[in-house]
């Protein structure tokens, strides 16, 4: 326009000042579109190359030569924002897991060293002349076994929870009343609920039939666990109170409660974890290999369902999941 403007004032002919203003104007549009092209957004195209890492194929040559151009500066820099979001969240989770690795493998190393030392210094003791000792070797012998025992069941449960996570184990979906699977565990476990003298049952208004679809075996391990687990840290003279409630069309929620010792609210995130104790020493002394409530995570994961856990110092924990129901 000043140009133009410019032309007309030299030479006041209204023609040749609109054409000068037409030929400028194209001019400097077309200049202007090669220079976007030619060096920003040329900068945009490799910028997208590196985002993705990966060397472009002709349908993304085609993406980069007709379509990104069209983008905005803000739109260009929403992709790049949100693909660093997508990077930090990336770097995040990887620290996670190779933190979580690190003490799941030193876990492991103390899991696995406390039975080896003991049975390192039975056998040492019996090479070293007791095994002439009647008394001392059967003891001795007796101990080893437990350690012995102890280290196969850590095995298995790691074994199956590689099974489980690598989908190897098949899920063999049946209908049935998951109260009659609950007494069916009561009665297996029976003695020790006796020798703890805890009342076990099914919450008043629960016992009416509910028909679940699931595997039958896997959620008898899990309730099973469960239970077990309510035994463990359950107090003398307690109770353990299984409750089950339709929550919609769809899903049943199985719950076990104690009144036991409780758990921490700080430990209730990690409970689910291999090998994850909220008291090293006492859970110990309670045995288990700390690999039951994460065999019930990928159990009942398995399934596509959920499982959580409630819990406050000295009045209880509950630990529940979800079923599906009766499919017709």
């Amino acid at each position: 326009m000043p140009v133009s403007l410019g032309i007309f004032f030299l030479r006041p002919d209204w023609v040749i000042a609109l054409v000068s203003l037409i030929v400028i104007f194209i001019g400097n549009y077309l200049m202007i579109r090669f220079v976007l092209e030619s060096f920003i957004y040329r900068k945009i195209k490799l910028i997208y190359k590196f985002i993705y890492q990966t060397k472009a194929t002709k349908r993304e040559e085609t993406y980069y030569k007709y379509i990104l151009p069209q983008k905005g500066i803000d739109e260009v820099r929403e992709d790049v924002e949100k693909w660093a979001e997508q990077r930090s969240a990336e770097i995040e989770l990887l620290k996670t897991n190779e933190a979580y690795r690190k003490e799941f493998l030193q876990n492991l190393a103390h899991e696995f060293k406390t039975p080896i030392f003991a049975i390192q210094g039975y056998v040492d003791t019996l090479l070293g002349g007791e095994i002439d000792n009647p008394d001392i070797s059967k003891r001795f012998l007796e101990n080893t076994a437990r350690n012995v025992d102890r280290m196969v069941s850590l095995v298995e449960d790691l074994d199956e929870i590689s099974r489980l996570e690598s989908g190897e184990q098949p899920l063999y979906k049946e209908h049935f009343i998951i109260q009659d699977l609950i007494r069916e565990v009561y009665e297996a476990l029976s003695i020790k609920v006796v020798s703890k003298h805890i009342k076990v049952g099914i919450k008043k208004g629960c016992e009416y039939p509910i028909t679940v679809f699931a595997d039958k075996e896997k959620i008898r391990q899990v309730i099973t666990n469960l239970v077990e687990n309510a035994l463990k840290y359950g107090k003398e003279d307690g109770n353990i109170v299984a409750s089950i409630y339709k929550t919609d069309e769809e899903h049943v929620l199985i719950e076990i409660s104690d009144d036991g010792i409780g758990i921490a609210e700080e430990h209730l995130p990690r409970i689910f974890e291999r090998f994850y104790r909220t008291d090293r020493g006492r859970s110990r002394d309670v045995g288990g290999t700390g690999l039951g409530l994460a065999i019930c995570k990928h159990i009942i994961e398995a399934h596509e369902q959920t499982i959580h856990v409630r819990s406050k110092i000295d009045v209880g924990t509950t630990l529940g999941f979800t079923l599906e129901r009766r499919k017709d």
